[in-house]
């Protein structure tokens, strides 16, 4: 859900409640006229609000309105609202994650004493949020790897904010070893480029040149060019006040390239072992685990055609679907070069093997363990088709009953064919 639209529906939710207490007063009237006018641009949309709030200072509905300006001004890059508005959300409370990071980075761009004290403190809030997510005990049972990985980013981020705010603050000391704990936690471009900042503020000018070789040759998707360029530019001018000029330097590079690429490979050996799907990109490489906890290794299925199935308990048309799916596989009855699977993507899996009883229904089926992602499945029910050599061949997303039977069996006959 985009920040627009969540704020749109903060906005709305503040016209339903006015609506609920009885005929709307001159303020809701006022609003619903402002978003109204806006129509779908962000700009227009927080131009709207904040018309509302100048009509009317006192509202009670001013947290709910400056929090949907704060997601707004979020999806438009509006620097200056986002601090505005962020800021005076936080000062009511400090639960909201997105505003804390957003606010935080914004901060810490001034070098005045007050905003880096209240970055400081904002950067804390972020992390000990972000502390919480990690002892919740996810639905299903364990943290996947997914989950892990972002906690993990989302943390050194935090700590890499606290570095920064220490050290603007004048506490080098300080600023060194949080920067050390984020780089530790969640190796990363950002956290390194921290690491090389406060050593060389402490006069550690060696040290300092191998934490921004490590921020240079670390592989970061995140790192733009311009960052990229900029810690290279820095790599050179401080490597040149120990060497007076840039001779030796790459082999210093080459040095953090082998350092960074294994602690990359360290931390995706660790996931993998969180998930055995972690990080990869290939659905035909991913394994399964069925709903009596029975291992399904997909690359095993290659030589034949695999028909997935994805689907849901909550899922109305899933249960429509069901019936379809058994005419299409009794048609298909005795091939071995065809394989049904069900694949669901509940939340709480406890709830799936209980309702497969419930409802009678003699599937095959496993969770989607990230699949969906990989396949970018963004609605239920959605069938993919693939092809003997693992080739995604065949998409339908959704239905229509009085077609479904026969365009399905088309589509396998087609991936049977095919050489």
């Amino acid at each position: 859900m985009t920040a627009l639209r969540t704020a749109v529906l903060i906005a709305a939710g503040v016209l339903v409640a006015g609506a609920q207490e009885g005929a709307p007063s001159p303020e809701e009237q006022h609003l619903r006229q402002a978003l109204g006018e806006a129509g779908s641009s962000p700009i227009e949309f927080v131009r709207a609000i904040e018309r509302h709030l100048d009509k009317y200072p006192n509202t009670k509905q001013r947290p709910e309105l400056e929090r949907a300006l704060v997601k707004a001004s979020i999806e438009i890059k509006d620097n200056r609202r986002i601090l505005l508005y962020g800021e005076r959300v936080l000062e009511r409370e400090q639960t909201d994650l997105l505003i804390l990071e957003r606010v935080t980075r914004l901060l810490l761009n001034h070098e005045d004493r007050a905003s880096n004290e209240r970055a400081l403190a904002y950067a804390r809030k972020f992390e000990e949020g972000l502390r919480a997510l990690e002892k919740q005990k996810p639905q299903g049972g364990r943290m996947d790897a997914q989950l892990r990985d972002d906690l993990d980013r989302g943390i050194g981020r935090a700590l890499s904010f606290q570095a920064r705010a220490a050290g603007n603050l004048g506490r080098t000391e300080e600023a060194q070893a949080l920067a050390r704990k984020a780089y530790e936690t969640f190796p990363s471009a950002e956290s390194a480029r921290e690491v090389s900042k406060w050593l060389a503020a402490a006069g550690k000018t060696k040290e300092a040149v191998a934490a921004a070789a490590e921020a240079f040759a670390i592989p970061d998707p995140r790192a733009t060019d311009a960052e990229r360029a900029a810690t290279r530019a820095r790599l050179g001018e401080l490597y040149k006040k120990e060497h007076a000029s840039e001779a030796g330097l790459g082999d210093i590079i080459l040095q953090a390239y082998d350092r960074t690429s294994a602690m990359v490979a360290e931390r995706r050996l660790r996931l993998r072992q969180l998930d055995p799907n972690a990080q990869l990109t290939d659905p035909m490489e991913f394994t399964i685990h069925g709903v009596n906890g029975e291992k399904l290794a997909l690359s095993s299925l290659r030589g034949k055609v695999v028909v997935l199935d994805f689907w849901a308990t909550w899922c109305g048309p899933c249960r429509a679907q069901y019936p379809l799916y058994q005419q299409v596989e009794a048609r298909f009855k005795g091939r071995d070069d065809l394989v049904f699977l069900g694949i669901n993507t509940d939340e709480d899996q406890s709830l799936v093997k209980p309702f497969l009883k419930d409802m009678g229904w003699n599937k095959v089926v496993y969770f989607e363990g990230g699949l969906s992602g990989v396949l970018k499945v963004s609605s239920i029910p959605t069938t993919i088709i693939f092809n003997k050599r693992g080739e995604l061949v065949s998409r339908l997303n959704g239905f229509v009953p009085e077609r479904f039977v026969d365009m399905l069996t088309e589509r396998i006959q087609e991936a049977l064919a095919a050489k």
